[in-house]
Protein backbone atom coordinates (compact mmCIF):
# COMPACT_ATOMS: atom_id res chain seq x y z
CA UNK A 1 0.00 0.00 0.00
CA UNK A 2 0.92 3.41 -1.04
CA UNK A 3 1.01 6.38 1.73
CA UNK A 4 0.26 9.45 0.00
CA UNK A 5 2.42 12.52 0.35
CA UNK A 6 0.22 13.97 2.15
CA UNK A 7 -0.44 11.55 4.94
CA UNK A 8 3.28 11.63 5.01
CA UNK A 9 3.48 15.19 5.83
CA UNK A 10 1.04 14.68 8.58
CA UNK A 11 2.51 12.16 10.10
CA UNK A 12 5.59 14.17 10.13
CA UNK A 13 4.15 17.83 11.26
CA UNK A 14 1.97 15.60 13.98
CA UNK A 15 5.07 14.51 15.96
CA UNK A 16 7.76 17.32 14.61
CA UNK A 17 10.35 17.98 17.47
CA UNK A 18 13.55 20.01 16.86
CA UNK A 19 15.37 17.08 16.07
CA UNK A 20 12.79 15.81 13.79
CA UNK A 21 13.40 19.31 11.52
CA UNK A 22 16.43 17.68 10.54
CA UNK A 23 14.38 15.19 8.21
CA UNK A 24 12.57 18.27 6.16
CA UNK A 25 14.84 17.24 2.95
CA UNK A 26 12.42 14.15 3.27
CA UNK A 27 9.35 16.18 2.53
CA UNK A 28 10.03 19.48 0.93
CA UNK A 29 12.10 19.70 -2.22
CA UNK A 30 15.43 21.78 -1.61
CA UNK A 31 14.17 24.54 -3.11
CA UNK A 32 10.21 24.62 -1.90
CA UNK A 33 9.04 27.74 -0.95
CA UNK A 34 7.07 28.64 1.82
CA UNK A 35 4.60 31.19 2.65
CA UNK A 36 2.51 32.34 5.96
CA UNK A 37 1.00 35.65 6.56
CA UNK A 38 4.02 36.17 8.30
CA UNK A 39 6.96 35.07 6.03
CA UNK A 40 8.22 34.11 2.48
CA UNK A 41 10.91 31.98 1.79
CA UNK A 42 12.46 29.42 -0.47
CA UNK A 43 14.88 26.52 0.34
CA UNK A 44 14.81 24.02 3.12
CA UNK A 45 17.26 25.88 5.15
CA UNK A 46 15.03 28.77 5.08
CA UNK A 47 11.66 26.89 6.00
CA UNK A 48 13.82 25.05 8.73
CA UNK A 49 14.93 28.51 10.36
CA UNK A 50 10.78 29.26 10.76
CA UNK A 51 10.15 26.16 12.48
CA UNK A 52 13.21 26.53 14.28
CA UNK A 53 12.14 29.79 15.76
CA UNK A 54 8.88 28.42 16.39
CA UNK A 55 10.53 25.98 19.02
CA UNK A 56 12.58 28.92 20.33
CA UNK A 57 9.82 30.79 21.05
CA UNK A 58 6.56 29.25 21.64
CA UNK A 59 5.88 26.29 24.29
CA UNK A 60 4.74 22.91 23.32
CA UNK A 61 3.52 23.11 19.67
CA UNK A 62 1.58 21.08 18.04
CA UNK A 63 -0.45 20.51 15.03
CA UNK A 64 -3.65 18.85 14.47
CA UNK A 65 -4.99 17.96 11.31
CA UNK A 66 -8.58 17.83 10.73
CA UNK A 67 -9.54 17.47 7.24
CA UNK A 68 -7.84 16.89 4.11
CA UNK A 69 -8.69 17.17 0.45
CA UNK A 70 -6.03 15.90 -2.30
CA UNK A 71 -6.53 16.29 -5.72
CA UNK A 72 -3.66 14.93 -7.88
CA UNK A 73 -0.44 17.09 -7.04
CA UNK A 74 -1.58 18.95 -4.82
CA UNK A 75 -3.76 19.18 -0.82
CA UNK A 76 -5.47 21.35 1.48
CA UNK A 77 -5.07 20.86 4.61
CA UNK A 78 -7.14 22.43 7.63
CA UNK A 79 -5.12 22.27 10.87
CA UNK A 80 -5.46 23.56 14.30
CA UNK A 81 -1.75 24.51 15.76
CA UNK A 82 -1.03 24.36 19.34
CA UNK A 83 0.77 26.30 21.73
CA UNK A 84 1.65 28.25 24.66
CA UNK A 85 3.07 31.87 25.08
CA UNK A 86 4.10 33.95 28.28
CA UNK A 87 2.31 30.63 30.46
CA UNK A 88 -0.82 30.93 28.60
CA UNK A 89 -2.39 28.37 25.63
CA UNK A 90 -3.39 29.42 22.31
CA UNK A 91 -5.10 27.70 19.56
CA UNK A 92 -4.67 29.44 15.88
CA UNK A 93 -7.16 27.43 13.09
CA UNK A 94 -5.65 27.62 9.79
CA UNK A 95 -5.36 25.93 6.54
CA UNK A 96 -2.35 24.83 4.20
CA UNK A 97 -2.13 24.41 0.48
CA UNK A 98 0.43 21.91 -0.61
CA UNK A 99 1.86 21.81 -4.78
CA UNK A 100 4.00 18.15 -5.47
CA UNK A 101 6.77 17.02 -7.35
CA UNK A 102 6.44 14.13 -9.32
CA UNK A 103 8.54 12.59 -6.20
CA UNK A 104 5.80 13.77 -4.07
CA UNK A 105 8.15 16.12 -2.24
CA UNK A 106 6.56 19.47 -1.41
CA UNK A 107 7.56 22.61 -4.00
CA UNK A 108 5.06 25.32 -2.83
CA UNK A 109 3.41 25.23 1.11
CA UNK A 110 1.02 28.27 1.25
CA UNK A 111 -0.94 28.44 4.77
CA UNK A 112 -3.93 30.61 5.29
CA UNK A 113 -5.11 32.03 8.57
CA UNK A 114 -6.24 35.36 10.17
CA UNK A 115 -3.56 36.51 12.44
CA UNK A 116 -5.79 39.09 13.54
CA UNK A 117 -8.99 36.97 14.82
CA UNK A 118 -6.23 33.79 15.64
CA UNK A 119 -3.70 35.62 17.40
CA UNK A 120 -3.33 39.02 17.89
CA UNK A 121 -6.99 39.87 19.40
CA UNK A 122 -6.15 37.12 21.83
CA UNK A 123 -3.41 38.93 22.92
CA UNK A 124 -3.96 40.69 26.49
CA UNK A 125 -3.08 44.63 24.83
CA UNK A 126 -3.52 44.64 21.51
CA UNK A 127 -6.45 42.34 21.61
CA UNK A 128 -9.02 44.96 22.67
CA UNK A 129 -7.68 47.60 20.20
CA UNK A 130 -8.16 44.57 17.62
CA UNK A 131 -11.71 43.52 18.84
CA UNK A 132 -12.48 47.52 19.10
CA UNK A 133 -11.38 47.58 15.39
CA UNK A 134 -13.61 44.38 14.07
CA UNK A 135 -16.56 45.73 15.84
CA UNK A 136 -16.40 49.23 14.07
CA UNK A 137 -16.31 46.96 10.22
CA UNK A 138 -18.91 44.61 11.59
CA UNK A 139 -21.86 44.52 9.67
CA UNK A 140 -25.27 43.94 11.89
CA UNK A 141 -27.89 41.94 9.81
CA UNK A 142 -31.43 42.47 10.38
CA UNK A 143 -34.42 40.12 9.76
Amino acid sequence: MTISPSTKIINWYAALTPDSLATIDQFYADDARFKDPFNEVRGTKAITAIFAHMFATTGKPRFVFIDVIEQDTQAFLTWTFHFELGGKAYEVAGGSHLRYDPAGKIIDHRDYWDPAEELWQKMPLLGALIRFLRRQFFVKHTN
